[in-house]
């Protein structure tokens, strides 16, 4: 069964006819779906009773600069493929899972008239994409915060493209005592190893080629961190960065951090996440690579 509610009111009175037994899955996103997208779904429509894909553009998370008035808004294109995907999967067959789509049709539905309050989570924000992205998190810890709220999941699934994102989100969960379960999943990518983007549409056919600059060069720092000893991977991991900064000024950050903390590796680090954003004509992709450290 598949229903798409416009309204918060809709929502709650649909949330209150859940019995209390049922698991709920919640698949936040910004609309404009994708095959990274479809795999969050898949899986929470596989482990819950109940999956909700909300879809919602947050103006919160956009900065003055950036791309929120242009940002694809395809709320029909993604219904469908959300139903493709359903049907395609057989869940109609079992007759007890649902899909519900949470496609609020204002901001005001998310964000009442006159709203002032913020969620900021300290020191993994000052990093990475919030260091050029001032109020970026608080946006996105915010509306999460509200989608958590109005849904009231058990489980929340978030890709590990935006892995500070999932970062900040699971230390807001553990802060707030909030009792939903964080379930990261993996990246998706196109042949050529681009981790899908909405905003990958935004690509010329020869920006779609620079834009692989970002994934070569992070499978090349995993594969020096993978091929010696720690600290010796660390000091020419870091600088390999140099170099890249150096030669392409689209690099807005090129970083090598503890996967746990997202601060400079130490001695007791098990795992580094390798993170890069780099602006590509007018636009700005992310992505990044997970790599244990191997001690002599």
């Amino acid at each position: 069964m598949i229903e798409i509610l416009r309204t918060t009111e809709q929502f709650q009175i649909f949330r209150k006819h859940i019995k209390t037994d049922l698991s709920i899955g919640l698949v936040p996103t910004m609309g404009n779906l994708h095959k990274g997208h479809l795999s969050l779904a898949k899986e929470s429509l596989r482990a819950n009773d109940i999956t909700v894909v909300s879809i919602f553009v947050n103006p919160m998370q956009f900065g003055p600069n950036e791309d929120f008035e242009k940002y694809p808004r395809t709320l029909g294109e993604d219904a469908q493929l959300l139903k493709e995907l359903f049907r395609s999967e057989g869940f109609p067959k079992s007759g007890q899972k649902r899909l519900v789509i949470f496609a609020p049709e204002s901001v005001e539905e998310v964000f009442p008239s006159g709203y002032q309050t913020k969620i900021e989570v300290g020191q993994l924000t000052d990093k990475l994409c919030g260091l050029n992205r001032p109020g970026h998190f608080e946006g996105v810890t915010t509306v999460v915060y509200q989608l958590f709220n109005i849904v009231k999941p058990t489980r929340a699934y978030f890709g590990q493209k935006d892995y500070q994102q999932y970062i900040v989100i699971k230390k807001m969960i553990h802060d707030l005592r909030l009792d939903v379960q964080i379930i990261p999943m993996p990246i998706k990518r196109d042949d050529n190893g681009l981790a899908l983007s909405s905003r990958n549409q935004y690509l010329s056919e020869n920006e779609m080629e620079l834009a692989l600059n970002l994934p070569v060069t992070l499978n090349a720092l995993k594969q020096i961190i993978k091929s010696n000893p720690w600290p010796i991977s660390y000091e020419l991991c870091h600088a390999e960065i140099e170099k890249k900064i150096k030669s392409n000024t689209g690099w807005d950050y090129l970083e090598l951090l503890d996967a746990k903390t997202l601060e400079s590796p130490q001695n007791t680090t098990h795992t580094v996440i390798i993170a890069g954003a780099l602006k590509v004509g007018t636009t700005r992709l992310i992505d990044n690579k997970l790599a244990e450290v191997v001690y002599a």
